[in-house]
């Protein structure tokens, strides 16, 4: 790729950085934040990443070709990453952003002056947000839209931003960044994108120092690592290791739609290669429906051999590959023994992995479309089965009649789901979606209430 050098991640990999680097880069974003971006309206805003989204929704789209191109450094199959770029992509509309503002706000334009609501009025209030001159973010290597809406929002909030990636999964960030500098060279320059090792501590500290907020996504120790290194008037927003599960009503195995529902479930374990935190490690199946839940497997199974034949899963780590051989050669071994398991498996690869177990306990998944299916009788089974991730559940997505989907979701709801979907959406969620039960905007702002 030839890529003007706008980054710091478009240095080449021999050219060193420094704490001096950093520090001097994050002046230069506030400096170009305030001269370029934070007057802007966030009408025109709005515009602007609707207008970007709907090129790189665009199949001749330079950025989406180069993108595609050089899947295989991002980890994905030109397939994987089409679909997953358009599921990223096709919520950006004027009206999903405007449902987005006041479902945090209360209104539309809270970010560009004081307003009211009808009941602020009445109070005689008004009230306005404003975000952090610098938001700088520690982004996961494992998936990039997370990173990019990170971004979007970021910019809602005017704040300049710093993206520090890990190792070698700056690809995606740095083409949307340049996608935006192509079409706003301005916003382009209040945004910095860069990547080094995790944990590098001289770096790390340049970056929190000048950071107003910091947003990271990883594991508790490496939350709790951040937060212990942040300066005391740094606010951390933390992004925790979660899971997700699917769940199938007795109900929805019907003559007409098991082959809908078994489709279903395979776009929830292909989108992403199955690696973000909304992907399921298990598809639980109620008893009592037409379909058992070791059928259900197989079938499965079937459709995943379908779709790597259409999107294939592509080339992973051999460190990746050998666990996951590991953890095939293990259950293999438990089927040949037991008929409470079964296993079925691509041939000559590790593309896709499908297991069913009579115990009923969640299981987690070595991912890279690894699967378990799993029979319970019933939610509260489903419950007691799953109590292990208790806390820890990000999306549930569930196939059910329509006159039991209210019912189950407020069951689920009670149990601490933060977000319950249709199966086959687990890795879609609507641009107004609450990460782990939190709001999107609302939780980078700080509020100023005027009483009038």
């Amino acid at each position: 790729m030839n890529l003007p050098n706008y980054f710091i991640a478009d240095l080449p990999p021999e050219a060193a950085l420094t704490a001096g680097m950093i520090g001097e880069a994050c002046q230069t974003l506030k400096h170009n934040r305030e001269t370029y971006l934070a007057g802007r309206s966030t009408l025109s805003l709005v515009e602007t990443f609707c207008g970007l989204a709907e090129a790189w929704l665009h199949p001749e789209y330079p950025f989406r070709k180069l993108a595609l191109q050089n899947a295989a450094a991002a980890g994905f199959s030109p397939a994987t990453l089409a679909s997953g770029l358009d599921a990223f992509f096709k919520p950006f509309t004027p009206e999903n952003f405007n449902a987005l503002l006041i479902q945090d706000f209360g209104h539309a334009r809270r970010l560009d002056e004081l307003l009211s609501t009808t009941a602020e009025e009445k109070q005689a209030r008004a009230a306005c947000v404003r975000g952090p001159e610098l938001l700088a973010h520690i982004a996961a290597g494992n998936l990039p839209n997370p990173a990019l809406m990170s971004l979007v929002l970021g910019f809602l909030t005017r704040s300049a931003q710093f993206v520090k990636c890990a190792s070698g999964t700056s690809l995606l960030p740095r083409l949307f960044a340049h996608s935006l500098y192509e079409v706003e060279p301005k916003l382009g320059a209040c945004l910095e994108i860069a990547e080094w090792p995790g944990g590098s501590a001289e770096l790390e500290n340049a970056l929190f120092a000048e950071a107003d907020c910091v947003t990271a996504t990883g594991g508790d120790a490496t939350l709790a690592a951040i937060r212990s290194r942040l300066p005391v008037r740094t606010r951390l927003l933390g992004y925790g290791q979660r899971v997700s599960f699917g769940y199938v009503a007795s109900g929805a195995l019907t003559s007409f739609n098991t082959k809908k529902v078994v489709a279903r479930a395979a776009t929830d374990i292909v989108a992403w290669n199955q690696l973000g935190c909304l992907s399921p490690h298990v598809i639980y199946v109620e008893h009592g429906g037409g379909v058992a839940a070791e059928h259900f497997a197989e079938l499965l199974a079937e459709e995943l051999a379908r779709r790597e034949e259409a999107e294939p899963r592509g080339d992973i780590a051999v460190e990746t590959a050998a666990a996951i051989a590991s953890r095939r050669a293990f259950y293999e071994v438990r089927a040949a023994h037991s008929p409470d398991t079964r296993f079925w498996r691509s041939e000559n690869s590790t593309a896709w992995t499908v297991v069913y177990e009579a115990d009923a306990r969640f299981q987690l998944s070595c991912l890279h479309r690894f699967i378990y299916v799993k029979g319970v009788t019933d939610v509260k089974a489903l419950l007691e089965s799953a109590d292990s991730v208790c806390g820890q559940v990000s999306t549930i997505g569930i196939a059910a009649p329509e006159e039991r989907m209210r019912e189950l979701a407020a069951q689920l709801a009670r149990w601490g789901a933060t977000r319950i979907c249709p199966l086959g959406q687990m890795q879609n969620p609507p641009l107004t979606w609450r990460h782990d039960g939190r709001p999107a905007l609302g939780d980078l702002v700080t509020w100023t209430d005027f009483e009038t």
